[in-house]
């Protein structure tokens, strides 16, 4: 008997580039690692059941209020930019909180650059991001969806609700796969299941 294979889906350019939207981001109070991860998975393609790795079929990401990210522990002060002329001597060093003051979106940009593939095609897939520090940006003309971000949580910075229904589904999943606590299912047991006194027996 011939054994049923599955074959694997390969996009073409064009059926790749079809599949291409623009959504906006607003990055005030996310953090800037978490943010730039869903960024950079927006920006690949990734979240998209015809995914091929080899091919540019990510969206357009624009990230308003980049100057608003925020980050934890002490990074505004500890953590450094490095980058050389080329020169002897010529390495500098920039800290995050100069960086923020003199070129805010280049902490989102940096950080989504890291995350993609060190190709030509992750130079290709990088200029899909657009990044502006404050609240406007000049792509209105692609009518860009809106994207919202968790805020708290274990969930901040990915996507909460969207026309993305793969992403919607993948956090639905996510959802339904958190620990559950067994005190609280034991209290609600206990409230739900009646309790009846145990009959006594007299002794003869």
């Amino acid at each position: 008997m011939k054994a049923i294979g599955t074959k694997t889906y390969s996009a073409t350019a064009s059926e790749a580039k079809a599949t291409q939207r623009w959504y906006v981001v607003d990055a005030e109070g996310q953090v800037l690692g978490r943010l730039a991860s869903t960024v950079a998975r927006m920006i690949r393609g990734k979240h998209k059941p015809t995914y091929t790795p080899h091919m540019d079929g990510g969206d357009y990401v624009i990230v308003v209020n980049a100057e608003k990210v925020v980050v934890t522990g002490n990074k505004e002060e500890d953590k450094i930019y490095y980058r050389h002329s080329g020169y002897p001597g010529g390495l500098k060093k920039t800290r995050l909180k100069d960086m923020r003051a003199k070129h805010p979106e280049r902490l989102l940009e940096k950080a989504v650059r890291g995350m993609l593939p060190r190709t030509k095609l992750g130079d290709k897939m990088y200029l899909h991001l657009k990044v502006y520090a404050g609240p406007e940006h000049p792509h209105e003309s692609q009518k860009p969806e809106t994207l919202e971000l968790w805020r708290d949580g274990h969930h901040r910075g990915r996507i909460m609700r969207s026309t993305v229904p793969a992403i919607a589904a993948e956090d639905e999943a996510e959802e339904a796969r958190q620990p559950v606590d067994v005190a609280d299912v034991l209290a609600s047991a206990d409230e739900e299941v009646p309790t009846s006194p145990i009959p006594t027996t007299q002794a003869e």
